[in-house]
């Protein structure tokens, strides 16, 4: 009987590590509700309204992942009921890529994308040949290219727009070579290149924002395009979970937190 009863117990502690391996049942909670996230600054945003939430009896399961690409995927494959970390042009790319249907349900905070030095403190100061970084994303790429191009370092043809490729240089006075990568290792990839072009949230994980030489105008096409958004599966948007996370994280409190931690660099929406 004692060796069935630890047989018992054992098996009973597989299946529980089992559950919270899969997450079995948690997007599912009555009152749970799960957000996938990049970590900074979207999980410490949503770390700020996990209590005004729970007064109202719903506890914030945070998911992190540190792509672009995961937190899309966790939502359409039902792992998740929200998620919190893109932008519209993104999501919309996303969704045409991969025949999925994700929504937007709530604008929340614009992320001002700088250029950062590393070989080079300064335009002024790049050579033929030096290697910019810039995301590799279509979005993202366009974003960098539009605020090198606001700062003289290339010319983009006209029209190029919001959909604009290292293609659509036309003008390169200081011939540098821009060196598409994935957004979250430009940091790391700082050293082998004269200055990058990042995004800010992946600049606050890296603990650089104070080496940025430029941002992004506030009244700049992309402060007006890329705000960072909650999103869903479409059909979920009037779901009792989800107006209730738009409630929480489009409040003071967030207004606060971001205005007071990251002096300006990101900015509410709402």
């Amino acid at each position: 009987m004692r060796n069935f009863k630890r047989f018992a117990g054992l098996a009973l502690a597989l299946v529980f590590g089992l559950c919270l391996f899969t997450s079995c049942g948690s997007s599912d909670d009555e009152n749970v509700i799960k957000v996938a996230a990049c970590p900074s600054p979207h999980a410490e945003v949503l770390e700020q309204i996990s209590d005004v939430l729970a007064e109202d009896g719903w506890t914030l399961e945070i998911v992190e992942f540190e792509d672009y690409v995961k937190p899309n995927q966790a939502l359409t494959d039902g792992d998740v009921d929200a998620n919190y970390f893109q932008h519209v042009p993104y999501l919309d790319q996303y969704n045409e890529e991969n025949g999925t249907d994700i929504v937007s349900v709530a604008d929340v905070h614009y992320e001002a994308m700088g250029i950062y030095k590393s070989q080079r403190s300064a335009i002024s100061e790049l050579k033929s040949g030096d290697k910019i970084g810039v995301p590799n994303d279509v979005t993202n790429e366009a974003r960098a290219l539009q605020l090198l191009e606001a700062n003289g370092v290339i010319k983009l043809r006209d029209g190029a727009g919001l959909t604009a490729t290292k293609a659509d240089i036309v003008e390169n006075p200081y011939g540098i070579e821009i060196v598409e990568l994935e957004a979250a290792i430009i940091p790391t990839s700082l050293p082998d290149l004269a200055l990058a072009v990042i995004n800010a949230n992946y600049a606050i994980e890296a603990d650089i924002i104070d080496t940025a030489i430029a941002f992004e105008a506030a009244d700049s096409d992309a402060a007006q395009t890329y705000a960072n958004i909650v999103a869903c599966r479409a059909g979920d948007e009037q779901n009792e979970k989800i107006q209730a996370l738009v409630k929480a994280i489009q409040s003071e409190t967030v207004k606060k937190y971001l205005t007071e931690k990251y002096n300006g660099v990101i900015q509410t929406v709402f």
